[in-house]
């Protein structure tokens, strides 16, 4: 099940970036956390407004942004 429904655009929130159920913590912050090394564990003891699926929500979302295609003009 998706849980897309768990990322949130307001321009009042972090200038309109995509956060977490309204919160001001952004998607990139968690991803940056997980590039980082921090498990999932320990990004929830740090951010204890977070739940589970909210790091699957901004995983998900990642996935999707990366899906695109790319032109080469030549």
């Amino acid at each position: 099940m998706s849980e897309l429904h768990r990322i949130t655009f307001d321009p009042q929130i972090s200038s309109g970036r995509p956060t977490i159920r309204g919160m001001r913590i952004r998607v990139k912050d968690i991803l940056e956390l997980l590039a980082a090394g921090a498990s999932h564990e320990e990004i929830l003891e740090d951010y204890p407004a977070l739940e589970t699926a909210d790091i699957s929500a901004a995983l998900e979302y990642a996935a999707r942004q990366s899906d695109h295609i790319v032109l080469h003009i030549a």
